[in-house]
C-alpha cells in the first residue's frame, strides 16, 4: 500500500475553494502549525484557495501571528465559526470589518457537533446559551452586519425550551500527533492533549472530506501499540513530517515530560508566583474551593487558583479540571495554559464538555 506521508505543500494542495475546514489546537497545544502556515503560503503564492469556512473551537494562536492567524487575508475565509476570537486578531480585524461572516458559539458545542457530525446527526441540542447572545432571539452568536443566517434555532422538546446547533460539513480536517506510521495510525504520546482530534477526523471522513495529520515523526507499518493509536490511519489521508519549530508542545514549551505525563513532579518543587493583584484575586476565589469539589478552571485570572492551591498544599483535596481535557493534578497557566502536571487523566476535549453540562 502506498505510503501517506507527503509535504505540507503536497497535502495543502487538495483543499479547494469553498471547503469547510476544521482545525485541531488549544492556544498553541496540539495545534497543527506547519499545515497552517502552508495554506498561508499557498495563499500568498497563488490566491487560492478562496472562501474557505474555518470552524475552531478553543482559542488557537498566540494573539499575534501563530496559529488561525495564519488565515487572516481578505479572500481566504469566507465564514468563521469559532468559540474564541481572542487568539486570532487577524482573523477578528477581518470580521469587525465585515469582510468575513462570523459566529461566536460556545466552544462546547463546537466540539460536541464535531462528534455528532461523525455520528451522522443533524446538529446538537442544548440548554446551553439559552437567554445569552448566541440564543436567536438575541442575536443568534452572529457577530457582525455582514452575518445575515441563523445556524442556531429556538426549539421546544416536552415543554422546555432548548436551543439546536444545526452542524454543517467538515471537507478537511486538521489534526496533530506524535508518530504515525506509513498507513496513517497515530499515537499521542508527547502530546500534552488529545483534544477533539478523533472527532474531527471522523467528522471530515464521514463528510467525504480529507484528514491532514500533522506529526514529528514516522514509524513502520504496523510497528505502532493499537491501545496509544488515537487517530486509525482509516481515517488519515495526508500525514505530514513537521520540523520542530512548528511542532512546540505547548506555545511557551518546546517539550516538556511532565506535561505529556511521563512522570509525576515533585509539587515543592514548582516556583511560586509573586504576590499580585491578580493572585490576590485567585487567593479569594481559593477560599470557596469545597473539599473533594472539583472545579472548572477557566482562562485568564482564574489559572492561578492552580498555583495557590498547590502552594497552600491543598491540591490533594481537590480536583482541578481544565475544559481542554485536563483532570486532577496542577494545572499551568500562560502560554501553558490547558496542560498541566501530575493530572489523574486526560480525555477528549467534547468528553470533558459532557461531563460539564451533565453538571459534573
Amino acid at each position: 500500500m502506498r505510503s501517506k506521508i507527503v509535504t505540507a505543500d503536497e497535502a495543502i494542495a487538495l483543499i479547494r475553494d469553498g471547503d469547510t475546514l476544521a482545525s485541531t489546537g488549544f492556544v498553541q497545544t496540539g495545534f497543527a502549525e506547519a499545515l497552517l502556515s502552508a495554506l498561508e503560503r499557498r495563499f500568498l503564492a497563488t490566491g487560492s484557495p478562496r472562501n474557505l469556512t474555518l470552524f475552531a473551537a478553543a482559542g488557537q494562536g498566540d494573539g499575534n501571528t501563530l496559529g488561525l492567524n495564519h488565515l487572516g487575508h481578505e479572500g481566504l475565509l469566507r465564514r468563521v465559526v469559532a468559540g474564541h476570537w481572542g487568539r486570532m486578531p487577524k482573523v477578528a480585524e477581518l470580521a469587525l470589518a465585515n469582510r468575513i461572516q462570523a459566529y461566536n458559539l460556545p466552544q462546547g458545542i463546537i466540539c460536541q457537533l464535531f462528534r455528532d457530525l461523525a455520528g451522522g446527526k443533524p446538529g446538537s441540542f442544548s440548554k446551553v446559551g439559552l437567554h445569552t447572545f448566541v440564543d436567536p432571539r438575541y442575536g443568534g452568536g452572529r457577530i457582525n452586519a455582514a452575518t445575515t443566517r441563523d445556524i442556531v434555532k429556538l426549539v421546544e422538546v416536552d415543554g422546555e425550551e432548548w436551543l439546536f446547533y444545526k452542524v454543517g460539513r467538515v471537507n478537511v480536517a486538521f489534526v496533530r500527533g506524535t508518530t504515525a506510521d506509513t498507513f496513517g495510525n497515530i499515537t499521542m504520546e508527547r502530546e500534552a492533549l488529545t483534544l477533539n482530534n478523533l472527532a474531527m477526523a471522523m467528522a471530515a471522513k464521514n463528510s467525504n472530506g480529507i484528514v491532514m495529520a500533522q506529526v514529528e515523526r514516522i514509524a513502520e507499518r504496523n510497528g505502532l501499540a493499537p491501545r496509544q493509536v488515537k487517530i486509525p490511519g482509516i481515517l488519515v489521508d495526508c500525514v505530514v513530517v513537521a520540523e520542530a519549530a512548528q511542532h512546540m508542545q505547548t506555545l511557551a514549551t518546546p517539550y516538556s515530560a511532565a506535561y505529556a505525563g511521563e512522570f509525576r513532579v515533585p509539587a515543592a518543587s514548582l516556583v511560586s508566583t509573586p504576590l499580585t493583584e491578580r493572585k490576590i484575586i485567585a487567593r479569594r476565589a481559593a477560599f470557596e474551593l469545597p473539599p473533594n469539589g472539583i472545579i472548572n478552571l477557566g482562562v485568564g485570572m482564574p489559572e492561578g487558583v492552580s498555583a495557590v492551591a498547590n502552594e497552600e498544599r491543598i491540591s490533594h483535596l481537590l480536583t482541578l479540571t481544565v475544559e481542554s481535557g485536563l483532570i486532577g493534578g496542577i494545572p499551568a497557566s500562560g502560554g501553558n495554559f490547558g496542560t498541566g502536571v501530575n493530572m489523574d487523566a486526560v480525555i477528549d476535549e467534547n468528553q470533558q464538555f459532557d461531563f460539564y453540562d451533565g453538571g459534573g
